[in-house]
C-alpha cells in the first residue's frame, strides 16, 4: 500500500473475533476521516519477518492508535497477550528517538476503562488513555476527535455523522459481498478496508 506518511494511521488493535465489531468501526472512522489505516493483516507474506513488517508500518505511520483492552487470559496457554503493548512501545519509541519525521508521531491510547491500565502497564502513567467501554460508536467518536485535533484538518466529519454512515456501511456490506462473490465470513481484513473505502467514496 502506498500513501503519504503523515495520511497513514497504524492499527495496534486486538485481532480476535470478539474485537472485530470495534476494529471494523475503527478502521472506517479512519478511513472517514481522510485517513489510510494501516495494519499487520494487511499484509500475508509468511516470507516477511513479523516484527520487521510492524516496523515498517510504523515508519510509514504519522499516526498511531493502539488498543491496550485485551488482557485476558489466553484459554489455550494461560497467559495473556503482549503483542499490542510491545507495539505501542516501538510507536513511542520511535517518536522518542527517531529523526524530525517520527519524532513528529502522534499516538492515542485506548482501553475498556480509563485508568484500568494502571493495573497491568504503571510506565504508561501519565498517558491520557481515552476509554470505548467496548461500544463502537463510541471508538468511533474517539478516533475523529483524536484525528480532528491531532491533523488539525477541518473537513473532518463529526462522530455522529461517521457512526450513521458506518451503520449504513454495515447494512449494504451483504449485497456488497454478495458482488464480490463472499460470503460475510470470509471478508478479510484487506477486503474490508476495500469495500469501506470504495463505500465512502460512492457516498460521497
Amino acid at each position: 500500500m502506498s500513501a503519504d506518511y503523515a495520511d497513514c494511521v497504524f492499527i495496534n488493535v486486538p485481532f480476535d473475533d470478539e474485537y472485530e465489531p470495534l476494529r471494523d468501526a475503527i478502521v472506517f472512522a479512519t478511513f472517514d476521516c481522510g485517513f489510510v489505516p494501516r495494519c499487520a493483516l494487511e499484509e500475508d507474506d509468511s516470507g516477511n519477518v513479523r516484527v520487521e513488517k510492524i516496523i515498517q508500518l510504523i515508519r510509514e505511520s504519522k499516526f498511531g492508535i493502539h488498543d491496550i483492552s485485551r488482557t485476558e487470559l489466553d484459554s489455550v496457554n494461560g497467559l495473556p497477550r503482549f503483542n499490542m503493548p510491545l507495539e505501542l512501545g516501538l510507536f513511542l519509541g520511535a517518536k522518542k528517538f527517531g529523526d524530525s519525521s517520527q519524532r513528529s508521531k502522534n499516538t492515542i491510547i485506548l482501553d475498556r476503562e480509563r485508568y484500568r491500565y494502571q493495573k497491568f502497564l504503571s510506565d504508561l502513567s501519565g498517558q491520557d488513555i481515552r476509554s470505548h467501554d467496548g461500544d463502537a460508536h463510541k471508538a468511533i467518536t474517539i478516533v475523529r476527535n483524536w484525528l480532528n485535533s491531532a491533523s488539525g484538518r477541518k473537513t473532518i466529519p463529526g462522530g455522529a455523522e461517521i457512526a450513521r454512515r458506518y451503520e449504513r456501511f454495515l447494512g449494504d456490506l451483504p449485497d456488497i459481498c454478495t458482488a464480490a462473490r463472499l460470503e460475510p465470513s470470509e471478508v478479510t481484513y484487506n477486503d474490508l478496508c476495500q469495500f469501506a473505502s470504495r463505500w465512502l467514496q460512492e457516498a460521497g
